[in-house]
């Protein structure tokens, strides 16, 4: 069992995981989660892995989106359907935009963990453990809340269950109809104080819809999606005990997502997380910040992506919008040189955070747009295929990131700043990412 995924990754240094205080009651909830369903299933992961070759080919695009922490308090129906809403939209006009097939993953049934830059939290000479997202602790900063709690992971299990029984009815039950989600788009368009430069584009996708219908073509056929979730697969205990090894194949999946990524605080070659990581057979990504050198990249496809397979590895760039045309071209020139076909993201949400005056974290619209237009650049100047966006998001008209084309002003983050964590694009503003993004890639 020492070189299963479910035990070879502690010999190894584990990064980023919480002071459990009670190593009985661990040891109780991971033996429930060992015996517990599959959320997701070695097919799916399948799928997935084989649509991430094509984005790897340039034969399709992959958005990914989703909150930045999930939370047990925020599972709610209406907030599930409204980040599905968004990314469905934004999914309409990227592919309409791009004429390629749009791989949509959301960043959800599982997000609960948050790697933190340091263990611990001080507030007026009190001193806490961090908070590390609704599957170790809890907000408040009082000793009972910020105390790691391992019940909470058979929480996170059951809370992505739901999640991703409610994703599948509406993927599959009509929620995703072509011709619904293009109303809701003119919808946008109609109202968005920057909707005249979107005009062009959506009268498109209507004469677009037109010519189907002209055609013979049913649109109403088209009102199921194929959707995938992720997340950064974090908490190392949580996902060996929700391995599973297929019994034909003998491949071990992890089953709690379809896709997981390695964040840019544990992506150690030499880590746990990359040892654990190397043994699944999921689709898997890995966070790369202006940080990152080419022979820590080339490391990372040797552990991970041995045998070159397209469609195994991801590449998640958060350089910066100051950095990215700087950092991403020899890490681009270098892969390619190693002939590994992998699919390159861009995220410009991390390299972009700031402290607005009023001590809220905020990201500029602008500089979330201008590291995804450097990203691009980047791509088109090296004749390589710009893979897609990897952002946080919510269906909600939260005020955490400011400008967009319906502005949100820095005096006015407070009145509705709802993150757990980090700000998201709230949906107008990503709406406005996703119409610009279309006229990048055109």
């Amino acid at each position: 069992m020492e070189n299963s995924p479910l035990e070879s990754w502690r010999t190894r240094t584990v990064a980023q995981q919480p002071m459990w205080p009670d190593a009985r009651e661990l040891t109780e909830v991971t033996d429930w989660l060992g015996t517990a369903p599959p959320l997701v299933f070695a097919a799916e992961c399948d799928a997935l892995r084989d649509r991430l070759a094509a984005v790897a080919r340039g034969d399709a695009v992959l958005l990914q989106g989703g909150d930045c922490a999930e939370t047990f308090d925020g599972l709610t129906a209406d907030a599930i359907r409204g980040k599905l809403r968004t990314l469905l939209q934004m999914a309409v006009v990227l592919t309409h935009a791009t004429a390629l097939p749009v791989v949509k993953i959301g960043r959800l049934a599982g997000q609960y963990a948050k790697p933190r830059s340091s263990p611990v939290e001080r507030r007026a000479g009190v001193e806490l453990p961090s908070y590390r997202g609704d599957a170790v602790n809890g907000t408040a900063f009082t000793a009972e809340a910020r105390r790691p709690a391992p019940w909470r992971l058979k929480r996170m299990y059951e809370s992505s269950a739901t999640t991703l029984n409610l994703v599948r009815a509406l993927t599959m039950g009509g929620f995703a109809g072509l011709s619904q989600v293009h109303a809701w788009n003119r919808g946008f368009v109609a109202t968005s104080d920057a909707g005249a430069r979107y005009e062009a584009i959506a009268d498109e996708i209507d004469r677009s819809i037109a010519f189907m219908r002209a055609c013979g073509v049913d649109t109403s056929e088209l009102s199921t999606a194929e959707f995938f979730v992720g997340h950064e697969g974090l908490l190392l205990d949580y996902e060996a005990a929700l391995t599973r090894t297929e019994p034909d194949t003998g491949r071990a999946y992890a089953t709690s997502g379809h896709l997981l990524w390695i964040g840019e605080r544990t992506r150690d070659p030499d880590g746990a997380h990359v040892e654990y990581f190397s043994r699944i057979a999921n689709p898997i990504a890995v966070k790369l910040g202006p940080g990152a050198t080419p022979d820590t990249v080339l490391s990372l496809i040797d552990r991970l992506d041995p045998r070159r397979e397209p469609g195994r590895l991801t590449f998640v760039v958060r350089a910066g919008a100051d950095r990215v045309r700087d950092v991403l071209p020899t890490l681009v020139e270098k892969v390619r040189a190693e002939e590994a076909l992998v699919c390159w993201v861009s995220d410009p949400m991390h390299g972009n955070t700031t402290t607005a005056p009023s001590g809220h974290k905020t990201r500029d619209f602008a500089a979330v747009l201008d590291e995804v237009r450097g990203f691009v650049e980047v791509h088109r100047a090296l004749g390589t295929h710009p893979g897609g966006v990897h952002v946080e998001l919510t269906g909600d008209d939260v005020t955490e990131c400011v400008g967009g084309g319906n502005a949100v002003l820095a005096e006015n983050l407070h009145h509705r700043y709802e993150t757990a964590c980090d700000p998201r694009l709230n949906h107008a503003q990503s709406l406005d990412l996703a119409f610009l993004l279309a006229e990048m890639y055109r």
